[in-house]
């Protein structure tokens, strides 16, 4: 099946959360920033962690109390880099593989409005629709979260690809149709093109 459309995740996938002033809690911020799952280390009731991506609200008192039981000096701040737009970077293909032709979807298991990270590099306008967990009320896996992007983007399940990083969560559009690719959330500067070399694979 010809391929129309693209799926892309965003954290790990298109853009990584790095800065200076979080590099001494890497270890942290990978426990936080899991796609799925309760992280090693993380002190959270499962059930609640995993619906962290659902409500805002739950998802900044979740992060605060566990910065908090992690030593944290000033975790309300700490949680504020997390969702700032100044602290993600792109990976150095991110705008070319959005450059496509074919219409794109954003698909994030997020709790926050990541449009502002696109439109601070200046790539807003190159994907068609956002697919956000907080504002459609489901998680990746789940395959309505596939099946609304690929709605909204006018093709079949078939005639997407979905880009992302986590065999758990991005993996699950195969369950609706979608061909799919795993790249490593590598840091920005290991991971040169990697999404570049997925598209010539499809396109």
């Amino acid at each position: 099946m010809t391929i129309r459309a693209v799926l892309f995740d965003f954290s790990g996938t298109l853009f990584r959360l790095e800065h200076d002033t979080l590099s001494a809690h890497a270890a942290l911020m990978r426990a936080l920033t899991a796609p799925v799952g309760v992280a090693e280390g993380l002190d959270v009731d499962p059930e609640q962690w995993e619906r962290r991506d659902l409500d805002p609200d739950a998802h900044r008192e979740m992060h605060l109390a566990v910065l908090a039981k992690a030593g944290a000096k000033d975790p309300a701040k700490f949680y504020a880099d997390l969702c700032s737009p100044p602290f993600w970077q792109p990976y150095p293909d991110t705008a070319q593989a959005l450059g496509t032709e074919l219409p794109t979807a954003v698909v994030s298991n997020i709790a926050w409005d990541i449009r502002a990270v696109f439109a601070r590099h200046g790539v807003e306008n190159r994907v068609d629709e956002y697919v956000l967990s907080y504002q459609e009320g489901f998680v990746k896996p789940d395959p309505k979260m596939f099946r609304i992007a690929c709605d909204r983007l006018g093709v079949h399940p078939s005639e997407a690809l979905m880009i992302g990083d986590s065999a758990e969560a991005d993996g699950g559009a195969a369950a609706v149709g979608c061909a799919v690719e795993i790249v490593e959330p590598l840091p920005t500067g290991s991971r040169p093109d990697a999404l570049l070399q997925v598209l010539r694979k499809h396109i």
